[in-house]
């Protein structure tokens, strides 16, 4: 069993600061791929950060110089620096790992954080 806890949200002026952990636990073999969604209201659910397993970033271009994705291997953690908070910021933000768990080490699943709230607002 593997399981995905994410903290870290909560209501922010804009221009404030916030970092999302997304933290695995269970029986991890490896974790591959990380990445990070999120979905405002009336919205498509959108890609955001992603960081593979050799730590190489990729960002939508309305993020890029305001978030930071990272990841701590040892702990089992993935990161979301989010700096300069917009209010078209504010969104559910969701965490994927993509992680080949002990029990089944020939097979590679997607293992999905349950969503955390973050809203910028004055």
């Amino acid at each position: 069993q593997v399981q995905l806890a994410e903290s870290g949200g909560g209501l922010v002026q804009p221009g404030g600061s916030l970092r999302l952990s997304c933290a695995a636990s269970g029986s991890i073999f490896s974790i591959r791929g990380m990445g990070w969604y999120r979905q405002a209201p009336g919205h498509e659910r959108e890609l955001v950060a992603t960081i593979t397993s050799g730590g190489s970033t990729n960002y939508v271009d309305s993020v890029k110089g305001r978030f930071t994705i990272s990841r701590d291997n040892a702990k089992n953690t993935m990161y979301l620096q989010i700096d300069s908070l917009k209010p078209e910021d504010t969104a559910v933000y969701y965490c994927y790992l993509e992680i080949i768990s002990k029990e089944r080490p020939w097979s590679l699943s997607t293992y999905w954080g349950q969503g955390i709230q973050v809203t910028v607002s004055s």
